[in-house]
């Protein structure tokens, strides 16, 4: 900044509100210092500036999973709302890793980011609460919090009813959940709005096969223990926990000779870009996905800037059903 001071043939001062305050500058001299600027390659030390104010231009989103598209969306949102504030964001993929989230939050309290967005791979992870104690604004995506901290998710109960009973509305009486590990509080509560629509209509119980987790493998191999049930008690259609174990169930099926949706119908949840792209364009429960971003960025802000005053939301919002061709009427 000495260098570009001198250059411009002004003061230090004037090159700080150049950069900081340009509104209190001449355009004739703003445009000689900003010509130094150009002139020399000078480019501002941000660390420096936000040590010596004591404050951050970055916020921090630990994702739980960066090879599912459904993040990738909640994501962009957030970082609508970043850009807006002129803020940076930084990404970090836990890989639903319980010790790796551990690390990023430590790395990430000593970097002193504004605040920290999280889809937590373990919700009771006590650094979660460490970083609230000790002043860290953190937000819940995509998972439920309690009155302490702000969150962002949606009504999954009200998103396995949905699923279920477009299912029964066509005609599909045997119907299986496939998702999991059941523990997974969002994976109960998608049973559970399941369970509640059978339960509603009067039909039998639900079919669920566990799977250790929520990505296209495990949907492949959900799919050959499916087939592999008894014809009898063999559900003709599925309900799977996200989009992804609904991808490997239909290339399972599709891989046995089967057809969607006239042997196994199939509805998917969080409608990412590929499930209207599949080759039997997927019904799906959506979700809000850029919303639950933005809405979380914004409540992220709310608290770093609201003081003592800040009051902490926990934000739900509904589901909606996709329909396509995966689901057609069961004869």
């Amino acid at each position: 900044m000495k260098d570009v001071a001198a250059r411009a043939g002004v003061s230090l001062g004037t090159v700080s509100n150049v950069l900081n305050r340009p509104e209190r500058v001449s355009d004739r001299t703003r445009r000689r210092v900003e010509t130094a600027i150009e002139t020399l390659g000078f480019v501002r030390n941000e660390s420096a500036r936000q040590l010596r104010g004591g404050g951050s231009r970055t916020l921090a989103y630990v994702v739980l999973d960066t090879s599912n598209p459904f993040f990738t969306d909640v994501a962009r949102g957030i970082q609508e709302t970043a850009d807006a504030q002129g803020l940076v964001v930084y990404l970090c993929n836990s890989g639903d890793d319980p010790h790796r989230q551990a690390a990023y939050l430590d790395l990430l309290e000593q970097q002193r980011v504004e605040g920290v967005l999280i889809t937590p791979a373990d919700a009771a992870d006590p650094g979660i609460a460490a970083l609230a104690r000790r002043g860290m604004p953190v937000v819940v995506v995509d998972r439920g919090a309690g009155p302490d901290r702000c969150s962002v998710t949606v009504d999954d109960v009200l998103g396995g009813d949905l699923a279920t009973t477009h299912l029964l509305d066509i005609g599909h009486e045997r119907i299986a959940f496939i998702g999991g590990p059941r523990a997974l509080g969002q994976v109960a509560d998608r049973i559970a709005g399941a369970e509640r629509a059978l339960a509603r209509a009067g039909r039998g119980a639900l079919t669920v096969l566990e799977t250790t987790h929520l990505d296209v493998s495990e949907g492949r191999r959900a799919g050959e223990r499916l087939i592999g049930l008894p014809a009898a008690r063999r559900p003709t259609a599925a309900f799977c926990a996200n989009d992804l174990l609904a991808l490997g169930l239909l290339q399972q099926m599709v891989r046995l000779g089967l057809r969607v949706p006239e042997d196994m119908a199939i509805v998917g949840y969080d409608d990412i870009e590929f499930a209207e792209a599949a080759a039997v364009p997927l019904t799906s429960v959506s979700q809000p996905r850029h919303l639950l971003g933005r809405t979380a960025a914004e409540l992220l802000l709310a608290e770093a800037h609201g003081g003592a005053d800040h009051e902490h939301r926990q934000v739900v919002f509904d589901p909606e059903l996709v329909v396509r061709t995966s689901t057609r009427p069961h004869p």
